[in-house]
C-alpha cells in the first residue's frame, strides 16, 4: 500500500491508520526480530569456522577449512547488510529509530558513497563498518558469553582490515602522478585518523586480552599517546600526537605503511611544526612549539632515517652518516651532563634543519632568523653586525668622470 500509494475512501481512517502502524511494527525487523535471529545464526557459524581455521591452519585440509570460513564470513556480512537496509533504514524512514540506529544509517551512507570513486577503500571500510555495528550491538545487549569469542575474531579481522586500508593510502601517497598538494593533504589526514582509530579501538582490546608480546615494543609510546586522549588539543598537541602515532606505526604497520610513505608523513609533520614555530607570536607558546619541533626532529631521525637503507644519492647517505655519528657520540654523554647534552642536541638538529629549509619552496625566512638567534645565544654561531668602516682618500677614475 505504501509503495503503490493506494487511497482508501469511504472508511474509518483512524481504524486503518492503527492497523497500518501495527503491521508496520510487526513487519519491520528489530534487534530482537527476524534479522536479529538470522544474524545470530550466521555469526555463530562464522565464529565456529573462524576457530576451526585457527586450530587447523597447519593441517592437511587447511585450505578447505579456510574456504569454509570465508564462505561463513561472507554470509555473515550479507546478513548484517540486510539488517541495515531492511530494518534500520525502514525504522529511520518511519521515525521509530533510536539515536544509535540513526547514526548507524548515516555512517552506512558515508561508507557507500566511496563505492564509485574509491572502490578498494569502500570494500574495506564497509566490512569494518558492518563488523563494528554488530560488535556495538553485542556490547549493548550485554551478551557476555558471545562477547569474548567475538572479540578474538574482531581483533584478528580488524588487524587485517586496518592494514589493507593503510596500504591503499600508501599506494596513493606514493603515486608520483598525483601532484596536487590538496589531495595529498587529505590522504595524510586519513592516515593519521586511521592510526588513531586503531590505537583507540584495537590496541586497547589487545591490552584487555594481555597480548603483551605484540604490544611490548609500543608500550612506552602507547602511554604517551594516552596523555593526549584527555582535554582539548591545540595545533601543537595534535602534531605531537601524530608524531607518536607515526612512531607506533613503524612497529605495527611496517609493510602497510612502508618507510617511503612514513617518511612523507614525517616530513608533513615537520612542515606543520616549522610553520607553527614561525607563525606563533606569543613567546611562551612559540618556545613550547620549538621544543616540540626539536623532539620531532629527533624522533624522525631515530625511528626512520637511522633505519633507512636506500638513499637518493651516495652523497646524501654519507652526509647523513656523519650527522648520525655526531648524534650517537653525543648520546653517550647524556648521563654525565644532561643539561649540556640537551644544549648540544638542540644545536646539531637546528644546524641540520637550517640546511634543509634554505632550499625549501616554503618561505622559512622568519624561522631561519629564529634558529640563528638560538645558535648565537648558545655561542654556536657568531653574529656579524651590519656596519661598514673604511680609511683612505677616494678620487674619481676616468671611467667614472665620463658617466
Amino acid at each position: 500500500m505504501e509503495e503503490k500509494s493506494l487511497k482508501i475512501t469511504g472508511a474509518n481512517k483512524n481504524f486503518f491508520e492503527k492497523v497500518t502502524k501495527t503491521l508496520t511494527k510487526l513487519f519491520i525487523p528489530t534487534k530482537i526480530g527476524i534479522n536479529s535471529v538470522f544474524i545470530t545464526i550466521k555469526r555463530n557459524a562464522m565464529l565456529k569456522a573462524f576457530e576451526n581455521n585457527l586450530q587447523d591452519a597447519k593441517n592437511y585440509n587447511a585450505e578447505e577449512i579456510e574456504k569454509k570460513y570465508e564462505t561463513a564470513y561472507t554470509n555473515y556480512l550479507e546478513a548484517l547488510d540486510k539488517y541495515v537496509m531492511d530494518s534500520i533504514y525502514k525504522k529511520v524512514r518511519n521515525q521509530t529509530a533510536t539515536d544509535f540506529e540513526k547514526e548507524a544509517l548515516s555512517s552506512y551512507y558515508e561508507v557507500t558513497s566511496l563505492k564509485e570513486k574509491e572502490y578498494i577503500e569502500y570494500k574495506n571500510r564497509k566490512q569494518k563498518y558492518l563488523i563494528d555495528l554488530d560488535y556495538e550491538g553485542i556490547k549493548i545487549a550485554n551478551k557476555e558469553k558471545i562477547l569474548s569469542k567475538f572479540e578474538q575474531f574482531y581483533i584478528s579481522k580488524m588487524d587485517e582490515l586496518y592494514k589493507a586500508i593503510l596500504k591503499n593510502y600508501s599506494i596513493k601517497l606514493a603515486d608520483t602522478t598525483n601532484v596536487y598538494d590538496s589531495s595529498k593533504e587529505w590522504i595524510y589526514t586519513k592516515i593519521f585518523y586511521t592510526l588513531e582509530d586503531y590505537i583507540q579501538n584495537i590496541v586497547s582490546l589487545k591490552i584487555k586480552y594481555n597480548k603483551q608480546k605484540e604490544l611490548k615494543e609500543i608500550k612506552e609510546d602507547y602511554k604517551k599517546y594516552e596523555s593526549f586522549t584527555v582535554g582539548k588539543l591545540d595545533n601543537r598537541d595534535n602534531i605531537e600526537k601524530n608524531m607518536i602515532l607515526l612512531g607506533i606505526s613503524r612497529k605495527l604497520f611496517t609493510h602497510s605503511l612502508p618507510l617511503v610513505v612514513a617518511q612523507q608523513c614525517y616530513e608533513k609533520l615537520l612542515k606543520d611544526a616549522r610553520c607553527l614555530v614561525q607563525d606563533t607570536k606569543i613567546a611562551t607558546k612559540r618556545e613550547k612549539a620549538y621544543q616540540m619541533l626539536i623532539d620531532l626532529m629527533e624522533d624522525y631521525n631515530i625511528k626512520l632515517l637511522s633505519t633507512k637503507v636506500y638513499w637518493d644519492s651516495q652523497k646524501e647517505r654519507e652526509n647523513y652518516k656523519k650527522f648520525w655519528k655526531k648524534y650517537e657520540d653525543l648520546t653517550q654523554r647524556k648521563e654525565l651532563d644532561y643539561l649540556e647534552f640537551s644544549k648540544r642536541r638542540e644545536i646539531i638538529f637546528v644546524k641540520e634543519d637550517l640546511k634543509h629549509i634554505q632550499n625549501s619552496k616554503t618561505d622559512y625566512s622568519k624561522l631561519a632568523k629564529y634558529y640563528k638567534r638560538r645558535l648565537v645565544d648558545y655561542k654556536a654561531m657568531r653574529e656579524l653586525k651590519n656596519t661598514y668602516y673604511s680609511k683612505g682618500i677616494y678620487t674619481k677614475t676616468k671611467e667614472q668622470s665620463h658617466v
